[in-house]
């Protein structure tokens, strides 16, 4: 089972990180380029624990939809979210947040499956997991930037 592990130092406040990566408006606006949508469940505002969203958007190519739920949540230290439907046999996203000198520590744990057996495991290897990784990358340091600016008032 692929897991990328990703640390970012945030110059903020820990609550402000932390609804930040609630927010599903800072996600649309993260990934404008691949049409991503909240099409269901949650699609505006801070997700909640027992919440779902079901996002659509254009990765790799493909038009797909993915459903996640956050299944764990303590205010301002950690949340998890889940798929419970979409593209993956399954993957677990993990959100932690530690308060440091001068500001966030913000580490995010993604574990998947692919589908597929063997190709999955062979997709994984050529391309799946760098790409993930990339793009879990670009939604942390988006958050970081709006964080560390005004901006976060456009999504809080």
């Amino acid at each position: 089972m692929p897991t990328i592990y990703l640390k970012t130092y945030i110059q903020s406040s820990v609550d402000r990180v932390f609804d930040l990566a609630r927010s599903i408006d800072l996600h649309k606006a993260t990934f404008v380029e691949h049409n991503e949508k909240a099409i269901a469940g949650r699609t505006t505002g801070l997700i909640e624990i027992g919440e779902t969203v079901t996002w659509s958007a254009v990765h790799l190519g493909v038009r797909q939809q993915l459903t996640s739920k956050v299944t764990s949540l303590e205010k301002h230290n950690l949340f998890t979210d889940e798929m419970v439907k979409g593209p993956f046999k399954y993957f677990v996203h993990s959100h932690h947040f530690k308060k440091i000198e001068g500001g966030v520590l913000m580490v995010d744990t993604f574990s998947y499956a692919s589908p597929l057996g063997p190709l999955g495991k062979l997709a994984d290897l050529l391309f799946l997991k760098r790409y993930l990784r990339r793009v879990l990358s670009k939604r942390n340091h988006f958050i970081k930037k709006v964080a560390e600016s005004e901006q976060w008032r456009q999504f809080l």
